[in-house]
């Protein structure tokens, strides 16, 4: 018997249907998870970003314009 009709089995009338990750969290699907992992990774890069730019700004561009001394230089 094939893994496919082993599964098929199993699952009864809910074969092919998005199965919860954790049987006590319904509404947490593969989608979704891959979903929020999307989200998650997008808004971690934009963290970096934002970072790199405050940095740029008080190490750079906030001392040449006189807005601040650096102590250290």
């Amino acid at each position: 018997m094939g893994d496919s009709k082993r599964r098929k089995e199993i699952l009864g009338e809910n074969y092919g249907k998005p199965q919860p990750i954790l049987s006590w969290l319904p509404w947490l699907t593969k989608d979704k998870a891959e979903q929020f992992v999307k989200i998650t990774t997008t808004g971690a890069w934009i963290g970096i970003a934002a970072m790199v730019v405050i940095w740029v700004t008080v190490r750079f561009i906030g001392p040449s314009l006189g807005w601040w001394t650096l102590v250290n230089q």
